[in-house]
């Protein structure tokens, strides 16, 4: 078992009195913590410079604004897994094909909730697993309807690593894939991440009209194959439309 590093336990300590406490003086978080003084004062300097928590003109400590940007970020993670859940579960039960729901952290895609219950076999998908925006049909969903300059930003600094036969390993076909996706609204992979699987994702936008998020159908490459790509096509655009809708997107 790892030790624990006593500085980090500590300020997670004095972060933990917030909950309960609104603002606390320096001698109160002294007294409620029972840390030394010498250790509290160091502590709330690092973290006041790091804006996890800010004095007020009363000497009082508080909250910092960055707990905000976190608080936003988690909610809105939050709120779209609980939106997209029972959209997922009605087109899991209708196509017997994994369904999953990734979103964007910072340079990559990572799986937040998967449906599988009915598929036979299981993919590589796990929640909380990760996957570079270029590779998957589910995490190129989201690249490719990021705003232009981000997109090029990020292929320009990334090298394409392959994971599996059908990976993606020439920004040109990058480009033209991505192209034919902002074009068709999805995005379509065979064996990008796993040999012999395939997956159908569409795009998932916030009220603001910016991608927050993919929905993908994965399974077996043998199924996705002729008249079963439009029908796939169609189910996924249409559960990430009602995504959408309820996060409050509205198509122009």
């Amino acid at each position: 078992m790892y030790n624990k590093n006593k500085t980090v336990v500590r300020s997670m300590d004095i972060l933990n009195l917030f909950i309960d406490h609104a603002q606390l003086t320096f001698q109160e978080i002294i007294g409620l913590s029972g840390i030394p003084k010498t250790s509290v004062y160091r502590m709330l300097m690092s973290l006041e410079e790091m804006g996890l928590l800010e004095k007020g003109t009363d000497s009082k400590y508080r909250l910092g604004l960055l707990f905000l940007n976190f608080g936003h970020l988690v909610s809105s993670r939050l709120d779209v897994r609980q939106i997209a859940l029972p959209i997922m579960q009605e087109l899991h039960d209708d196509v017997n094909e994994a369904v999953n729901l990734i979103v964007k952290q910072s340079n990559e895609a990572m799986y937040i909730e998967k449906i599988d219950t009915n598929q036979k076999v299981r993919l590589y998908t796990a929640i909380g697993r990760r996957s570079p925006l270029y590779a998957g049909a589910c995490s190129r969903v989201i690249l490719s309807f990021l705003p232009g300059p981000e997109i090029d930003k990020y292929i320009e600094s990334i090298e394409l690593q392959p994971f599996a036969m059908g990976t993606i390993t020439d920004k040109e076909c990058l480009y033209n894939t991505i192209r034919q996706a902002q074009k068709d609204g999805y995005t379509i992979s065979h064996s990008e991440l796993e040999n012999h699987t395939s997956a159908i994702a569409a795009p998932i936008f916030d009220h603001k009209g910016d991608v927050i998020a993919g929905v993908s159908i994965a399974g077996i490459e043998a199924n996705y194959q002729n008249e079963n790509i439009p029908i796939f096509v169609e189910k996924a655009k249409r559960a990430a439309e009602q995504i959408s809708e309820r996060l409050g997107y509205i198509k122009t």
